[in-house]
């Protein structure tokens, strides 16, 4: 780290970050349901998905920021296609209608259950209102949208597809004030393996762990830290988010959005039910 994360930027994507994958089913006739696509990784995965082919279509209540995702797809020349559908996740009825979308769109095979928030307080001091609304949208949305997209998935030639769902370090290990948090990334690995024991096999479910990821979102939240608490930003990357990690470098959107490109292809047809937890010995080293 230098002085120079005294102005740190989430970085800019571009197409040579994006893992390219050969994938006979990578092709606009098969669709891609894709949640938090407004904005870092869920904005990345859409690139990324739709830059290998899929045809996706874009869930996020940010319809603006899913417009900058559809221009960054159409600037890249993606062999796939992208549509957004602006979308309430705290809503059923939106969660219901944005797979319809999807099913529309050609054969609906691959969700990324991707859109989150965070909250941080004490759970003695946690607002239920807060935890409610994060509970909604990280496992009662991706409950939903399972079980709306299922059918769908079965219903196919072949039956074959995946639901791939974002987890964290922090479904792997609990830290202070985070609870909410903690409780539904823990939650959303019951999730994962549960589609995964209902799937024969052919439907597969699977999670994805990662570390800090230096999204637009985390760059103001280390700013704030480092105000907070009297530091430098670099202190805070090393020292606060990084400081257990062997790797000492936050990881980029593009690279979780690769790890939810080679998850759903036919290379991770043995990923089923399990965690790829990319964290830089985060949560299975210490010293």
């Amino acid at each position: 780290m230098t002085d120079e994360t005294t102005d740190l930027t989430a970085p800019e994507l571009t197409k040579d970050d994006l893992l390219l994958l050969d994938d006979p089913r990578f092709t606009t006739d098969n669709v891609a349901l894709v949640t938090g696509a407004a904005s870092g990784i869920g904005e990345a995965t859409a690139i990324a998905l739709a830059t290998n082919g899929l045809t996706v279509v874009g869930a996020d209540i940010d319809e603006s920021g899913m417009e900058n995702t559809a221009a960054t797809i159409e600037e890249f020349d993606a062999a796939g296609e992208f549509h957004p559908v602006e979308t309430n996740l705290t809503d059923d009825e939106d969660v219901g209608a944005v797979v319809e979308a999807a099913a529309e769109e050609g054969s609906l095979r691959y969700v990324a259950n991707i859109a989150g928030m965070q909250h941080i307080d004490s759970i003695a001091e946690f607002p239920m209102e807060k935890y409610d609304l994060l509970q909604d949208i990280m496992v009662r949305a991706p409950f939903l949208t399972a079980k709306k997209a299922i059918p769908h998935i079965e219903a196919t030639d072949d039956g074959v597809g995946a639901i791939a769902n974002m987890s964290s370090v922090h479904g792997h290990y609990a830290t202070n004030s985070k609870a909410a948090y903690i409780t539904a990334k823990h939650a959303l690995s019951g999730l994962t393996r549960s589609i995964a024991a209902e799937g024969s096999g052919t439907l597969r479910s699977f999670s994805v762990s990662v570390g800090y990821v230096l999204t637009p979102l985390m760059v103001n939240q280390i700013a704030d830290t480092a105000e907070e608490r009297g530091i430098s930003q670099e202190e805070v990357i090393e020292n606060v988010m990084l400081g257990q990690a062997r790797t000492k470098e936050m990881m980029t959107p593009a690279e979780v959005a690769n790890l939810f490109t080679f998850g759903l292809s036919h290379h991770g047809k043995h990923l089923n039910g399990a965690d790829m937890l990319w964290d830089g010995g985060y949560t299975k080293t210490y010293e």
